[in-house]
């Protein structure tokens, strides 16, 4: 038998370059594809629709004493609700300003058909920037008792076909929601349950919310007890939401997806870049990365501008801190600028100050970010 003879190959010219290129060390341009990574769910059961009679029963019964005694929230009012309100100024009924399919969230959340968002008026928070002051810092909308919020959960789900519940700005009405959510549930709610929060949230309020709530949604907003008395009106918030936020995680670990792109569980944080305050960001991600998880879901947010309380006249009472500034030798510029509540904070943020944030966010070893997506689908 004759020997196998393993003849040459012969090289066109442009191969022959491309191999010598690689030989010398140089690199050629990669088909590129985009994969699913490991965060991917076959199929995916709300958790509250897994919840066992008895721990219902017992959420129940853990609910409406919150009510009486309201401990949830971290500013401890300790108020009975059926009688009077705290510093949210609500009592036992939720007030909602908007129920709808709403597009204004990442992606992953809103879908082609919408996240079924629920818009609850108030909060535990003073944010003199807050991008949602005429929902968020008004007693304006509708009192819901919690069988009542829960059908509008329902009438979102069987009419709006929306992709998912999503209860935005619900630390104050906790409670309310825990009840809310197992009367939708016992009435056929089936799709995943949204907590988008600001972190101001207790552990024993998220401990209430174990097994009800599928996807977190925290917004850490600041880092030092300086920057957050001054700014949210709540010294300790930063010390919180850190503590929020890693038994958020625990609860539901990272955000995963379904084949067709949208979040059904996990956690996934959001972070306005503010004006001035990068170093802030930076410890946040730092945060993220080491105490949470490398592969946290991060939505750096850039669309801060100056709202509600920002760039306000000053009040007559600190008017007068400013005239005297003012006779001492200020400039008269100066002085304009003086005239200007949380003049610090009274411009849009600059390319400069998101690229730092998330350059920073990258170096902590964070990976997974709310971009566009770079093909014709979701970024997962």
């Amino acid at each position: 038998m004759r020997p196998f003879l393993h003849r040459p190959h012969t090289l066109l010219p442009s191969a022959l370059h491309a191999k010598q290129g690689l030989i010398q060390g140089q690199t050629r341009a990669r088909r590129s594809l985009h994969l699913a990574p490991p965060f991917l769910l076959d199929d995916y059961t709300p958790r509250h629709m897994t919840l066992s009679a008895a721990d219902a029963a017992r959420k129940r019964s853990r609910a409406y004493a919150h009510l009486r005694n309201c401990n949830l929230c971290p500013r401890l009012c300790g108020v009975n609700r059926y009688e009077t309100t705290g510093m949210c100024l609500i009592g036992d009924k939720a007030k909602v300003n908007v129920v709808a399919p709403h597009f204004g969230e990442e992606p992953c959340i809103q879908g082609h058909h919408g996240s079924g968002s629920v818009f609850f008026s108030m909060c535990n928070l003073r944010c003199v920037f807050c991008q949602n002051h005429d929902i968020a810092h008004t007693r304006n909308g509708q009192d819901l008792t919690p069988e009542e919020l829960g059908d509008w959960y329902l009438k979102l789900q069987d009419v709006g076909n929306v992709h998912n519940i999503n209860l935005i700005t619900p630390e104050h009405v906790v409670p309310q929601v825990a009840l809310s959510i197992l009367h939708a549930r016992d009435n056929g709610l089936t799709l995943p349950v949204i907590y988008n929060t600001s972190a101001y949230d207790s552990l024993e309020s998220l401990d209430l919310l174990d097994g009800l709530v599928d996807i977190y949604l925290p917004d850490f907003k600041l880092w030092t007890p300086a920057s957050s008395r001054r700014l949210l009106k709540a010294d300790d918030y930063a010390a919180t939401a850190r503590e929020s936020i890693k038994a958020m995680h625990a609860q539901v670990g990272d955000l995963c997806f379904t084949a067709d792109g949208i979040a059904k569980k996990g956690l996934l944080v959001r972070h306005l870049v503010m004006p001035g305050l990068e170093p802030e960001s930076v410890e946040i991600m730092k945060f993220l990365a080491n105490d949470v998880s490398k592969d946290c879901f991060v939505n750096i947010m850039e669309q801060y501008h100056p709202d509600a309380y920002v760039g306000k006249p000053k009040r007559a009472g600190r008017q007068q801190t400013a005239d005297k500034a003012a006779a001492s030798g200020a400039s008269n510029d100066a002085d304009k600028g003086d005239q200007k509540r949380y003049a610090e904070i009274n411009r849009a943020v600059t390319k400069d100050e998101i690229s730092f944030v998330r350059n920073a966010a990258e170096q902590a070893g964070l990976w997974r970010f709310c971009d566009p997506p770079r093909h014709d689908g979701f970024s997962l």
